[in-house]
């Protein structure tokens, strides 16, 4: 029989109840309190997530607690498309917040996400851009967004068909067409590097990557697209956001232009580009030329970025909204969802 225990009990003039000092419920773990045999309205307090819980006579529900839980992420955007005759696409944006690992541009890791609960947060997942398939620069990477967490799409790899243009700015830059002075785009600080020049019509520069600078062009040589980042927060070490190679003429003796590490498409000569890998946010490949025909190849498209996010299980139970397409799974004591396409809300709710 539960007994109640008080120094002193008097009268109050107030409709309420009133205590001089603070009111200390029972503890209980969650383990303890559903061997519980409870009725409707009552209340202890739960040791295991620190907040006050009551039964509603059906089951126990978690009352409002205000301090907020960690997530992990790893948003990486989509990836810039080749261009025509042209330059390699460059990666989408990378950041990454997991563990100690490196975050884009080889710029230190960055903090999580302190989430609250019952709130509504952005997840997008930026497609990839097109490959030129006219006289224009591949077309850029979208964005992708976690919260506050925006990963800037990879710029479009320059046009060496015409009109003459030079890599795109973006997460990691575009490559820079086969033209004597092709510059390659600017990449984003903490996200991307730029793509690589050329000096020369032969061969064009290679898309940025997270980790590296695209390779620049000449006459004898297709700029190679920039290496990307590996990430372990899937629970296995993937390579993502290689920038697209640069595409050329049919007299440059190279074959190819190779993507970077972690996506990337392979630029061609006298052929058009190979798309970069999805979920990836590797560039696409820029396409190459056949100067005896005078005839231009088309770029490729870059591949779709991801959004990765990772909590401890025991944290809280997340809602996904629709338009938002993905998996879960998880590793040891945490929580892993990884976001492969479209937009929407998600939010976190409380374990009982």
């Amino acid at each position: 029989m539960s007994e109640l225990k008080s120094n002193k009990i008097s009268t109050n003039d107030q409709n309420n109840v009133a205590i001089d000092n603070a009111l200390g419920l029972k503890s209980y773990t969650t383990a303890q309190r559903n061997a519980l045999t409870s009725v409707a309205g009552d209340m202890i307090y739960n040791s295991d997530n620190g907040a006050i819980d009551f039964y509603n006579g059906t089951q126990w529900i978690a009352g409002e607690r205000t301090f907020t839980f960690a997530v992990q992420y790893l948003v990486i955007a989509g990836g810039g498309g080749g261009g025509r005759d042209g330059g390699g696409g460059g990666a989408g944006g990378y950041r990454n917040s997991y563990a100690s690992e490196t975050s884009g541009r080889n710029s230190s890791t960055e903090t999580p996400l302190q989430i609250a609960y019952s709130t509504n947060y952005t997840v997008t997942v930026g497609a990839g851009g097109i490959g030129a398939t006219s006289g224009n620069q591949g077309g850029d990477g979208f964005n992708s967004v976690f919260s506050t967490i925006t990963s800037t799409g990879g710029g479009g790899g320059g046009s060496g068909a015409t009109p003459l243009e030079d890599g795109r700015d973006g997460g990691s830059g575009g490559g820079g067409a086969r033209t004597p002075v092709g510059t390659g785009g600017s990449g984003t600080a903490n996200q991307g590097f730029a793509g690589g020049t050329t000096s020369d019509y032969q061969g064009s520069g290679g898309g940025g990557g997270a980790s590296a600078v695209g390779g620049d062009g000449s006459a004898s040589v297709l700029g190679d697209g920039g290496d990307g980042l590996y990430s372990s927060i899937t629970g296995s070490s993937v390579a993502r956001a290689g920038g697209g190679g640069g595409g050329g003429r049919h007299s440059n003796p190279d074959s190819t232009g190779s993507g970077g590490t972690g996506g990337g498409g392979d630029g061609r000569r006298a052929n058009t580009g190979l798309a970069a890998t999805v979920n990836t946010g590797g560039g696409g490949g820029g396409g190459g030329g056949d100067g005896n025909a005078n005839v231009s190849y088309n770029g490729a498209s870059g591949g779709s970025g991801v959004v990765i996010i990772r909590y401890a299980t025991a944290d809280a139970t997340i809602s996904i909204g629709a338009g938002l397409s993905g998996s879960t799974t998880t590793s040891g004591a945490d929580t892993i969802v990884t976001f492969t396409a479209g937009t929407g809300d998600v939010s976190w709710s409380y374990c009982n």
